[in-house]
């Protein structure tokens, strides 16, 4: 054949080549971009989208750390003011068994004035016209003018409540020595006779004529505090009058006559034998630097502070950095008569959003604007309110409940937010241009590689479309010629080779796909039956340990029954290791008798838990009976929890011990861990109950098994039950908290309320355990001889 008869391949307009290079080339041009366009757009939304999670997560976990402060530094506040109420509650207990006994209280008054008569003799002072005891003594007494006789020298019945009153001598400095630290402590005698004993002794008289001109001539009641003693006395009549229900009323700050410090004073008034009268009241005085020292150690973010109002707005503690950004203005306020106050009321902001700052708005984050330099600057404020009190500030006794408030600069709270968001947008950006270099590298390589082999590929093309219309045409045995070994060539070896396939398979086509999707529907059937079955079972076990663990929450005893109790403080922890723990513990009180119970399950869990309950209720069951026997209570708690694991057929048992006690005698019975008792200067004993029982659950009779043992139990005295949970509990390096440390806790923690030991035992436990997991339930119980 000549080369001019020779057709070589056109690329023109019409031509196949060109028009499978304008479609591959144009799909594959629209699928890139397409799919970049979605990979941008994706990006952009993950981005948009992880923004937002990140930063609904941040300010989340923001606010929680704001509000868990704002509780933590309330409750320390709260403590502070609850030692305090202890220790004047404990002077007032004292002086209230004077008035009780009165034949006690009369040897007491002699006693003291023979031996320190220095104590219970005043000197008149002809300028004041008071009478003083002299300087020497531990307290100083001072009589006012209208409580003295003609001869200047204190009336019969003022002089004995003097004498009397000189049992603050032996009561104060041990008070003032320990506990919170109190500027002093005092008697105020009844409104009728009030005179006023202090210590440490100060030269209080000739104070009040330089700072209160005209009160030696008026009653020192009316003077100084009025409306407070009318107060205490309608209590007498009603107790349903206070406004909390306590005796203990705390004052407004004011400025001390002694020191010239702001103080917060705390009264308990002190009854009549027959408690419809007042007698008097004990107190004492704390500096306001305390209450502000706790509330000025806030420090949230990098300049966010803390502030302490009461619910009319006037602020009692905060730092001066923060008294500047939230506007407020102090004054001094001084009335007619009585004692000096401090005026800072979050009202008188000059910050407008300060002064409208609802402070009822318990535990929420508001958000305000500040002025700061002509600038609008957005804070966060949270307001954690604290126990009511009793307060006094002018007139009659009226409910107090202060709040606490933390603020801080949005911009330092969100400062972690703000960051991730940046960074979180900085990557995007990154991405986006990533991904637009990439898409753009695609376009160019698809287009050379398109123009490459369209050439190739169409020599072969027409072939395999003629052998395709012959497959449409159902002639299955049609083959296409291979003239090639290149992409081309592999098609045709496997369109030949599907061509086969699809001469086989058409054949059987039908029965195939029934069989198939007959099995398709079986297996979706038992996948969906399985689905219901898991789902209906998984609702069932987690609302079952719902109901057992709330159950069996509900039967520990509550703290008001605790409370009730006269002369022993009980305080007790439980923390089980799974949703239902095998822990018990209990206090049953028949009239003055107590029989405290703590024992162990073996193991944990819902069988463990039920197994708890069943001896909380025969141990009720046998006290509501009036069987408080030790050894029988015992083992009739043994009888009755044996058959009931008979018939559940269940392989657990319980350790279990009690102590009886009936104000007098401390009795334990049973066999569970060692019992700590703490006495005096911090001796512990180590108590062994191996051989005071047997374990619960194992014999249908364990009387020959059970004796008990009697424990001296006297005043001061502290005793700790726990389970093996505690001693057990390992640290990261597997060593054991273990009866040692134990020990050494409650030695350290002595001396300290029930509940405050408690607590302080269980925060060594923790602090021991740090991140490791509890594998066991704890349960610690400790009681205080008061």
């Amino acid at each position: 054949m000549s080369e001019s008869n020779v057709q070589r391949p056109r690329f023109g307009l019409r031509s196949f080549r060109a028009k499978f290079v304008l479609v591959v080339g144009s799909a594959v041009l629209f699928d890139l971009l397409v799919t970049g366009g979605l990979a941008l757009w994706n990006v952009q939304r993950l981005s948009r989208d992880a923004t937002t999670e990140v930063g609904q997560g941040l300010q989340k976990a923001n606010e929680d750390y704001m509000l868990t402060y704002a509780e933590s530094t309330a409750a320390r506040v709260d403590l502070l003011i609850g030692q305090v109420h202890a220790d004047v509650a404990t002077l007032a207990g004292v002086l209230q068994a004077q008035i009780d006994r009165p034949v006690r209280r009369s040897e007491i008054g002699e006693a003291l004035a023979r031996h320190a008569p220095e104590s219970v003799t005043v000197a008149y002072d002809p300028k004041g016209g008071w009478a003083q005891n002299l300087p020497g003594p531990l307290s100083s007494v001072s009589v006012w003018s209208y409580l003295l006789g003609p001869d200047h020298r204190p009336l019969p019945e003022v002089q004995t409540d003097i004498e009397n009153s000189a049992v603050l001598d032996l009561v104060a400095p041990a008070l003032l020595a320990h506990g919170r630290s109190k500027l002093q402590m005092y008697y105020v005698g009844p409104k009728e006779r009030p005179i006023l004993r202090m210590a440490p002794y100060a030269d209080q008289a000739r104070t009040f004529d330089r700072l209160y001109p005209g009160h030696n001539e008026a009653n020192f009641w009316n003077f100084f505090f009025p409306g407070l003693y009318e107060s205490w006395e309608g209590w007498a009549k009603d107790p349903s009058l206070r406004p909390v229900s306590a005796d203990t009323t705390q004052t407004a700050p004011y400025t001390d006559a002694a020191t010239g410090k702001l103080i917060v004073s705390f009264f308990q008034p002190l009854w009549t034998r027959d408690r419809k009268g007042v007698a008097g009241a004990a107190g004492t005085d704390i500096t306001l630097d305390q209450l502000a020292e706790v509330v000025e150690s806030v420090k949230v973010g990098g300049s966010g502070f803390g502030f302490l109002a009461m619910s009319d707005g006037n602020v009692l503690a905060i730092n001066g950095v923060g008294e500047k950004v939230i506007g407020l203005q102090r004054s001094s306020e001084t009335g007619s008569q009585g004692v000096t106050g401090l005026n800072r009321s979050l009202r008188q902001s000059v910050q407008p959003a300060i002064a409208q700052l609802p402070l009822g708005a318990d535990g929420a984050i508001q958000r305000v604007l500040l002025d700061e330099d002509g600038e609008k600057v957005p804070y966060l404020i949270l307001l954690k309110q604290l126990e009511p009190e009793n307060f006094w500030v002018s007139g009659p006794v009226r409910r107090e409940t202060m709040s606490l408030g933390i603020v801080v600069p949005e911009r330092e709270i969100y400062a972690s937010l703000f960051a991730a968001q940046a960074g979180i947008s900085e990557a995007a950006n990154r991405i986006l241009i990533y991904q637009a270099l990439a898409l753009l590298a695609s376009l160019l390589f698809v287009i050379t590689a398109v123009f490459g082999i369209s050439k190739r590929v169409t020599r072969g093309i027409s072939a395999l479309a003629g052998a395709a219309t012959r497959i449409e045409a159902k002639d299955y045995s049609v083959r296409v010629p291979i003239s090639t070994r290149d992409e081309v060539g592999e098609a045709g070896i496997a369109f030949n080779r599907m061509a086969e396939e699809i001469s086989y398979h058409t054949e059987n086509l039908e029965n195939l796909v029934t069989e198939r999707t007959k099995q398709l529907e079986d297996a979706n059937h038992q996948i969906s039956a399985l689905n219901t079955q898991l789902r209906s079972e998984n609702l069932r076990l987690g609302a079952e340990l719902a109901v057992a663990r709330q159950i069996q929450m509900m039967v520990l005893p509550k703290a008001g029954e605790l409370e009730e109790i006269s002369d022993v403080e009980i305080a007790a922890y439980m923390r089980p290791a799974d949703e239902v723990g095998g822990d018990y513990y209990d206090v049953l009180r028949d009239g003055e008798r107590l029989k405290i119970g703590i024992g162990d399950v073996t193991g944990h869990g819902l069988e463990s838990g039920v197994l708890m309950l069943m001896v909380q209720s025969v141990a009720r069951a046998l006290q509501e009976a009036g069987d408080m026997h030790p050894s029988q209570f015992l083992n009739r708690v043994n009888r009755a929890i044996y058959k009931n694991i008979v018939r559940t057929n269940t392989d657990k048992h319980l350790s279990l011990a009690f102590l009886d006690y009936d104000g007098a005698r401390l009795t334990l019975s049973g066999q569970h861990e060692e019992l700590i008792v703490v006495r005096n200067l911090g001796n512990v004993e180590r108590i062994d109950t191996l051989d005071l029982g047997l374990p619960i659950g194992l014999e249908p009779d364990i009387s020959p098994f059970v004796a008990t043992r009697d424990i001296n139990f006297g005043h001061g005295d502290m005793i700790i039950l726990h389970t093996d949970g505690v001693t057990e509990a390992e640290n990261r390096n597997g060593e054991l908290f273990g009866i040692e440390r134990l020990c050494e806790s409650a030695r350290r923690h002595y001396g300290q309320s029930a509940e405050d030991v408690k607590t302080g035992i269980i925060d060594d436990l923790m602090a021991h355990i740090g991140t490791q997991k509890i594998h066991d339930d704890i349960t610690l119980v400790v009681m205080r001889h008061r």
